[in-house]
């Protein structure tokens, strides 16, 4: 049995200690701001024998000795070892947000020193480019709840062991902007808007009367079987890579109507192929409905 490890990085102030204390109620054995130079020394090759809890370990800007390279290649040295399985779980967010969440908490910027906090968000985000690109799950908190962040880690990192790879599926606004999180994105906004439709506009893509104008588009139903189809050929071959987690957006103009149907779709036809799948809609209540966390 491997020894479980996430690394957990990101961007200041996107929720990193809230996602550890997640995975701390999850079981994990949870650590933060170990120095680098001491993470070989926690997770020893050697001990893997003997595995107990699981562990998450805090690593970002503000970890003594921190350095892009290091960390990178701190994580390549635990990849290469059979006996421990390790993930690096990325926090983002929209720059806004962070410097929104800074001004209200009159917090500083650990990059900011005595410029303005932009500055000190810009710096950081072109210096953990690495990092999130590495990134095993990029989980974007701009939009989230404490609830629906704790949701997304614990359906990533449980600890029971899942077989296969986990597809989360979710809907969006493009007016609020792309999730940062998705691997794969499509665009629904060449179907008929049911938001024309006074009746229907108070109403979402769960509704049938919605789901029933939206899939009366005649690019429907060519459209759907076209994505279901081009699943079937990436899906396997995203396995073979070894990637654990794929995240697929549906977008439309107001994250209501045609992504929501569409999403609920795709969902119906993946748990029928034996999928195991997780449905989110983002912006389903509307830009003013959400509890930001």
């Amino acid at each position: 049995m491997k020894q479980t490890v996430v690394l957990v990085t990101g961007m200041s102030g996107a929720g990193r200690s809230t996602a550890l204390k997640v995975l701390e109620d999850l079981g994990y054995e949870a650590v933060d701001n170990m120095p680098l130079s001491l993470l070989g020394s926690l997770v020893r090759p050697q001990n893997a024998r003997n595995v107990g809890r699981p562990l998450a370990i805090g690593v970002d800007i503000r970890t003594r000795d921190f350095g892009v390279e290091p960390f990178i290649g701190e994580l390549d040295r635990l990849i290469e070892h059979d006996e421990i399985s390790v993930r690096l779980l990325f926090l983002d967010c929209d720059d806004e947000i962070l410097q929104r969440r800074y001004t209200e908490t009159r917090r500083r910027h650990p990059l900011a020193e005595d410029r303005p906090v932009p500055d000190g968000i810009r710096l950081e985000r072109q210096l953990l480019s690495r990092l999130r690109d590495r990134a095993d799950a990029v989980i974007d908190t701009s939009n989230k709840t404490l609830w629906g962040l704790k949701e997304q880690v614990s359906e990533r990192f449980g600890v029971e062991e899942k077989a296969g790879m986990t597809i989360n599926i979710t809907s969006f606004s493009y007016r609020q902007g792309l999730p940062r999180e998705a691997d794969l994105v499509f665009d629904v906004r060449f179907l008929s808007n049911p938001h024309y439709d006074e009746k229907l506009r108070p109403m979402t893509g769960e509704d049938a009367a919605v789901g029933e104008y939206v899939s009366a588009d005649a690019c429907f139903g060519a459209f759907l079987d076209s994505l279901t189809a081009m699943l079937v050929i990436l899906l396997p071959r995203y396995e073979v890579e070894g990637k654990s987690y794929l995240t697929i957006a549906v977008g439309c103009t107001g994250g209501r109507h045609r992504s929501v149907y569409t999403a609920r779709r795709l969902v119906e036809w993946l748990e029928n192929q034996g999928r195991q799948v997780h449905l989110h809609h983002r912006d389903i209540a509307g830009a003013g409905g959400r509890n930001m966390l």
